[in-house]
């Protein structure tokens, strides 16, 4: 995973304006490698950003399902 696909995947899930303050004020729990770290910390770090992701979807709960986004609903 990207950085880009990681900043598409976290605004996608939380919107734009909780996706920001998640980066800088969400410290990721667990026993992962970017436990004890922000988001933007973790990533800094040289962390992967698929580790940071979901170890993040982990810490919300994001159903498995949706670890790759949203899809968009189909058209009729």
């Amino acid at each position: 995973m990207r950085e880009s696909q990681f900043e598409e995947l976290l605004t996608g899930e939380f919107g734009s304006v909780m996706a920001g303050h998640l980066r800088g004020s969400h410290v990721l729990s667990g026993r992962g490698v970017a436990a004890g770290r922000t988001v933007d910390e973790a990533l800094a770090d040289g962390l992967p950003p698929r580790a940071v992701w979901d170890q993040l979807c982990e810490d919300f709960q994001v159903p498995p399902e949706r670890y790759w986004g949203v899809d968009a609903p189909s058209r009729r």
